[in-house]
């Protein structure tokens, strides 16, 4: 047997990439019908999830259908996290990429790696309790916990110094006084925020104490209904902004009381893994969700 000088060939117009064989005996001729072999399964794959290629360049590049280079896809193999336990600053969060759709991650600050997720459909604090349960289950020391500061999530963790997002924190007075507030008050508070990544613990505490001091009789202020018995806070977005610093602010400083542990003080560093992983999901999108599935997996485990 023998292959055929010609290895690429027209069928119907169309040039094919497939080498022939001839047997010298009967002088049959026929193709290679071998599968794809792992290296270029791996490679597709590769191309496909972090060069931003398409079904379609893809399958221009290997002279194939786009049918030939799903399937391909579909018979990868993704890669999985190999990493030793061992001690780790944990942030996680959740990110969606529909109503019902999302993704809740476990990153470590130390390695910069991703040590579990999971798929939800909401962000729940069992969801979290649970992650950070099966790293302990795995052998990981969870030294502390960076977080967005959801409600009820602080005493979930009594045991772990949690430090929540400064950056989260900001977002959250911005959403009672806008960024552009109009009352003096407001703007005041709005320039105390802008500078809390800069403050220490002391610092904002004594910052926060003046302005409160400041704006005391401000804030008490009431409005009447027109039957003058029942009546609300005049300014209560602005109150709900004060009433959240005062809440959370134990929280906002737990960096600065262990300076040993390299914690950070915002979530930084996951929400550039989310602002990756939704850029290369754009490239792919229209994909049913377990196909996305597996692209999150594969960029989630590098």
């Amino acid at each position: 047997m023998s292959k055929l000088q010609l290895s690429c060939y027209k069928k119907n117009g169309k040039r094919l990439g497939k080498q022939r064989y001839k047997c010298n005996d009967c002088s049959y001729v026929f193709e290679n019908k071998r599968k794809s072999s792992k290296l270029q399964l791996d490679l597709i794959w590769n191309q496909y999830v972090f060069e931003n290629q398409t079904y379609t360049s893809l399958s221009k590049q290997y002279n194939v259908s786009s049918k030939t280079i799903k399937r391909r896809l579909d018979r990868s193999i993704v890669s999985k996290p190999n990493l030793e336990p061992g001690d780790a600053v944990v942030i996680m969060d959740t990110t969606y990429f529909r109503r019902d759709f999302g993704v809740m991650v476990f990153r470590d600050h130390l390695t910069k790696k991703n040590l579990h997720w999971r798929y939800v459909k909401y962000e729940t604090i069992a969801g979290y309790k649970a992650g950070i349960t099966h790293l302990k289950s795995l052998g990981w020391n969870i030294l502390a916990i960076v977080c967005d500061g959801r409600r009820g999530i602080f005493s979930s963790f009594r045991d772990t110094p949690v430090q929540m997002c400064q950056r989260h924190q900001a977002a959250i007075i911005r959403r009672y006084i806008t960024k552009n507030p109009r009352l003096d008050a407001s703007k005041e508070l709005n320039q105390l925020i802008l500078n809390l990544t800069n403050h220490t613990k002391v610092d904002f505490s004594e910052s926060l104490s003046k302005w409160y001091e400041k704006w005391k009789t401000f804030l008490n202020e009431k409005t009447y209904r027109e039957d003058a018995r029942t009546w609300h806070y005049t300014h209560k977005r602005l109150r709900s902004a004060y009433r959240s610093l005062k809440t959370n602010f134990p929280k906002l400083f737990t960096y600065l009381d262990y300076p040993n542990l390299n914690i950070p003080n915002t979530t930084n560093s996951i929400e550039g893994c989310f602002s990756n992983l939704k850029t290369k999901l754009r490239v792919h999108s229209g994909i049913n969700r377990k196909r996305k599935t597996k692209i999150i997996d594969e960029i989630l485990a590098k």
